[in-house]
């Protein structure tokens, strides 16, 4: 009765406010005995109302709440201060009142769902207005609260529920504010433990957040802590973003270097930074190299390669493709030592189904970098006339190259 008694009072004497006049409002919701039931149904009616342009008084309504929180005695009045708190963020997001920016944060703290609330809407509610007021100040603050919440497994399935609402609103505020420093806890919030409609928004919203968040898909992929199946699953991440070849490039380096940097003895981590490397590789192929590791790193996938008892002749086949389409006198370099080398195992052994797969690969290689060296044309030129050592598909395939080179 006595809530029906109060919104018959404040429909009666209240109607004449929503002329923008808040003055009524305002009046009853400051009174020093007003409860928070008294004080949530005055929310209520303003928020029924649909008036804008109020941003001051939502403004000035969180800031008596939140003076007011240590008089919280009961459950009850708890209910009504988290109520009263989800009117009042959404109302200042919606009225994209930034002033207020610094007020809804300390409601995200007071209304922290691992402490003593009753539901995660409070918190989520004010994590998405600061998104919608662009309240960039506070990133910081949004990030390490990210952070913190991926770095602890809920087991409780109450605290579970509730700490995904806030996610959801850490999620919200980053994707809204567009800023690189968010790119990183919302990549991990994706991959996390938690239900699959979180991790999904988390997914779909990183495309979202920066256009080019190369630097911090190289921390990532550099970081020691990152197991090779998130290195893997933040270079697919990559390939959804709309990065320059200039950045991708970067990734790429990264990539391929941390690929041969891991030692491990787990075979389940050597496939995955196989598969890196070849990622990486191919990557180098479409966009270029980025530094000069790259060139030591593609010398690296061969050698090695070719050295081992099951080689990876995927890996060696693209190393060679790459060096190829690099086309700086470097890699035309490194492609002439392999030349050599492969020369030299034709004429004095070991020559077998390897050797034969490599030389098929390296030759058009080489004919492809377009180079002018003297040294390179003159052991292509030996190659084709060398009747009583290659075979005639074999210096076919030489004849091609210096074609392809010019001669």
């Amino acid at each position: 009765m006595k809530r029906l008694f109060i919104l018959f009072i404040v429909f009666i004497f209240g109607m004449t406010a929503f002329s923008q006049d808040m003055s009524y409002y305002t009046a009853e919701y400051n009174r020093p005995d007003s409860t928070f039931n008294e004080r949530l149904i005055i929310l209520e009616t303003v928020r029924d109302a649909g008036t804008t342009g109020i941003g001051e008084f939502y403004h000035n309504a969180l800031r008596v709440l939140l003076a007011r929180s240590p008089d919280i005695k009961n459950l009850t009045e708890r209910a009504e201060a988290e109520r009263s708190v989800i009117i009042l963020c959404q109302g200042l997001g919606a009225e994209k009142h930034i002033a207020a920016a610094w007020d809804v944060w300390q409601a995200a703290e007071l209304f922290d769902v691992t402490g003593n609330v009753l539901d995660g809407l409070a918190m989520q509610s004010a994590l998405e207005a600061l998104g919608q007021m662009e309240a960039r100040a506070l990133i910081p603050n949004i990030v390490q609260r990210l952070d913190e919440f991926n770095a602890v497994n809920v087991r409780s399935a109450d605290l579970r529920r509730r700490t995904q609402m806030a996610i959801v609103g850490c999620i919200s505020a980053l994707e809204a504010l567009k800023d690189i420093r968010g790119y990183r806890p919302v990549f991990y919030t994706s991959i996390g433990q938690y239900d699959p409609d979180v991790k999904r928004l988390a997914a779909n919203a990183l495309p979202n957040i920066v256009n080019d968040p190369g630097e911090v898909i190289v921390e990532i992929i550099r970081d020691p802590r990152s197991e090779p199946q998130i290195k893997l699953t933040i270079w697919n991440e990559m390939l959804r973003t709309n990065m320059p070849d200039s950045s991708k490039a970067k990734v790429a380096a990264a990539a391929l270097d941390v690929g041969w940097a891991l030692q491990t003895s787990n075979r389940a981590f050597q496939g995955q930074m196989r598969e890196l490397r070849k990622n990486a590789i191919n990557l180098i192929i479409q966009v270029g190299a980025a530094d000069e590791t790259v060139l030591t790193n593609l010398e690296r996938s061969y050698a090695n390669n070719f050295s081992s008892n099951n080689p990876d002749f995927d890996e060696i086949s693209a190393a060679l493709h790459a060096l190829s389409a690099i086309r700086s006198e470097e890699s035309t370099e490194i492609l002439f030592k392999f030349l050599r080398e492969i020369n030299t195992r034709r004429r004095t052994g070991p020559w077998g189904n390897k050797e034969r797969r490599v030389y098929e690969w390296l030759i058009p290689c080489i004919g492809a970098t377009r180079t002018q060296s003297a040294e390179i044309r003159n052991l292509l030129t030996t190659i084709n006339r060398n009747v009583n050592v290659y075979t005639a598909h074999e210096r076919a395939l030489a004849a091609n190259a210096l074609a392809a080179l010019g001669n």
